[in-house]
């Protein structure tokens, strides 16, 4: 289900820790245990089509084995899945990755003064931006042409999503404690643009021809 709604690769390890999450979350929920999961307004803000996904699979989980899961634990089952993308056992990378996105993006609605709907297309593929550039950052392969006039170009072309892009590399540098290249601000940049855009109005229906015309 995975593999087909979100392209993600899911290899034995993700395969392996998603079973055994699931497993303890049968135990406890047969034996009356909560859980909480503080992420749970994040991850429905940043991964929608992921949560979408999650929430079928404790559905069919309920439905194949006869038990109660909670759709909370949906929460941690997209985290697994985002989780996919990095290749890796390590669910801190994840947590992390999380919680530094929705500062970004509470950055970028303070800069603009205005909700982002996380489940509008340019949202969906600055999250994937992002999830690719935080991968890019732990590999040390951030994009680096040292192209001064690309850079120079987005700067004069979208200076308030400049502005902003800014603001984000400074964050970003704080929390992942590598510096922010230029190109990668310049594509954070043209992201914010898209994202804050305002809406296309749709096309006025042309007027009507009058008997008398």
């Amino acid at each position: 289900m995975a593999r087909a709604e979100l392209g993600v690769q899911l290899g034995s390890a993700v395969i392996v820790a998603l079973a055994d999450h699931i497993n303890f979350a049968i135990r406890r929920a047969r034996q009356g245990l909560p859980a909480e999961y503080p992420l749970a307004v994040e991850v429905a803000h940043l991964y929608p089509r992921d949560l979408a996904v999650a929430r079928r699979i404790v559905a069919l989980v309920n439905e194949r084995l006869d038990v109660e899961l909670p759709m909370e634990e949906a929460v941690p089952i997209t985290l697994h899945l985002v989780n996919a993308g990095f290749a890796t056992e390590d669910m801190s990378r994840t947590f992390q990755m999380t919680t530094v996105f929705e500062q970004v993006f509470s950055i970028i609605e303070e800069a603009f003064g205005r909700h982002i709907d996380s489940e509008g297309v340019n949202a969906a593929r600055f999250v994937t931006h992002l999830r690719y550039f935080f991968v890019r950052v732990h590999s040390e392969q951030q994009f680096d042409d040292q192209r001064v006039s690309f850079a120079k170009a987005i700067r004069e072309s979208y200076r308030e999503a400049y502005t902003c892009a800014v603001k984000v590399q400074a964050v970003l540098q704080m929390r992942l404690g590598q510096e922010i290249t230029d190109d990668e601000v310049a594509y954070l940049t043209m992201h914010i643009a898209r994202l804050t855009a305002p809406p296309r109005l749709p096309a006025a229906d042309p007027p009507r021809e009058t008997e008398n015309a």
